[in-house]
């Protein structure tokens, strides 16, 4: 539910998102708010209670939006109604997760300086931000959460291990990854990549994404090595071995 359904068409329309729509896995729709204003200049804001800068989004078309919307899912459906907002909790791959098991998900984009607290109050269920900074409008982050949620619905993505083995997804960063050519500017692939030994390059990535998240996530690291010391004493063990028969 968004001023600028336009923005939001743009970005999820293309790309994988929107081949996604077209296959048919999941359906996005940009609902626009002025549509259901009452005011005949299609004004959906006005200044707040108490004084201060800027304008607040009105409740009835917000709300009279949400009615329309709520109409369109069929009884039975699981809804969450999510209000982008640098209030909420910093949203990530778990709850991209939590949200990817509802059947529909409702993100209602802010503008100017927000919306009136009876909104949030009566239709949504979570606050959720992307990060500590804030924003000219809600688009972009409910753009950024459709996508995250998106590639986690079956089918969007062409394999399951898309997901699962990339950066965050898997509990550590991601390891570097090269193609061809083998040299370049001087600089060659890392011979464990080019051996064919698939054993060798699942340990050498694993151990790069140890490496680099120790270095920039030691937060991760240290819960990734809590939760897998049993797995990463078998890698100590087999590294050496490697090591050994070089």
């Amino acid at each position: 539910m968004t001023l600028f359904p336009e923005v939001v068409n743009c970005v999820l329309q293309s790309s994988i998102i929107g081949r996604a729509q077209q296959n048919g896995y999941i359906t996005v729709e940009a609902h626009d708010i002025r549509d259901y204003t009452l005011n005949k200049h299609k004004k959906t804001d006005d200044t707040p209670y108490g004084g201060g800068k800027g304008m607040l989004m009105a409740t009835q078309p917000i709300c009279d939006c949400f009615e329309a919307v709520r109409k369109l899912h069929k009884e039975g459906e699981s809804t969450r109604v999510i209000y982008a907002s640098p209030r909420g909790r910093v949203f990530n791959h778990e709850i991209a997760r939590e949200l990817s098991a509802y059947d529909n998900i409702v993100v209602l984009c802010g503008h100017y300086e927000g919306v009136d607290q009876r909104v949030i109050d009566e239709i949504v269920d979570e606050e959720l931000s992307i990060g500590d900074y804030v924003l000219t409008g809600g688009e972009i982050p409910a753009c950024i959460i459709v996508d995250a949620v998106a590639r986690l619905i079956p089918g969007v993505l062409s394999d399951k291990e898309c997901y699962e083995k990339e950066s965050i997804a898997s509990g550590l960063l991601e390891y570097p990854q090269y193609t061809r050519p083998p040299v370049f500017h001087g600089k060659e692939v890392p011979e464990v990549l080019l051996s064919g030994h698939h054993a060798n390059i699942d340990d050498w990535r694993l151990e790069q994404s140890l490496a680099l998240t120790k270095a920039r996530r030691p937060d991760l690291y240290e819960k990734y090595v809590l939760s897998h010391k049993e797995e990463l004493l078998k890698l100590e063990k087999r590294i050496a071995k490697q090591k050994t028969n070089r």
